[in-house]
């Protein structure tokens, strides 16, 4: 029987492949637990005064690691099951904020793939992902390195 929501194998993600995820809403109650959680208690995330009086930003604010997270979330659900075998390198960008009731989705665009040459069986994956918001406008950019698991 087959089983679903197995991950991409390497031969799966040649450079160029694109793809895009499901959409997730971003509550406030998420917003509470994930700075909670990790300890990011800055005023910008608890504080609804401090954003009312003295901030630029009026909205109840996301910190840009939980849309990070969330969109790995996202990806992972989709694409890794079983043949993710490693993170091994990013850079991200900050495009703009994500706000309580955003719902966000993550655009893919494979830019690298090559096979790996000190583990057999195993190819290295670089994306371009944007975590793209319900207006089109995009959030975050940022270019993970994969170690992705080959089917022969």
């Amino acid at each position: 029987m087959e089983t679903v929501g197995l991950g991409f194998h390497f031969e799966d993600l040649p450079v160029g492949r694109r793809f895009r995820t499901i959409g997730r809403t971003v509550t406030e109650a998420d917003i509470t637990n994930f700075v909670n959680c990790t300890g990011m208690v800055e005023v910008l995330f608890t504080n609804t005064e401090f954003l009312r009086e003295e901030s630029d930003i009026k909205q109840r604010l996301a910190p840009a690691a939980l849309s990070y997270c969330f969109a790995e979330g996202l990806l992972v659900q989709a694409t890794m099951q079983h043949t993710g075998f490693a993170f091994l390198h990013m850079e991200l960008n900050v495009e703009q904020p994500v706000f309580a009731g955003d719902t966000i989705h993550v655009e893919c665009e494979v830019i690298e793939a090559r096979l790996s040459r000190n583990r057999p069986g195993r190819g290295l994956v670089r994306t371009r992902n944007q975590v793209v918001k319900q207006d089109g406008s995009v959030a975050l950019t940022y270019t993970p390195l994969r170690m992705i698991k080959c089917r022969a």
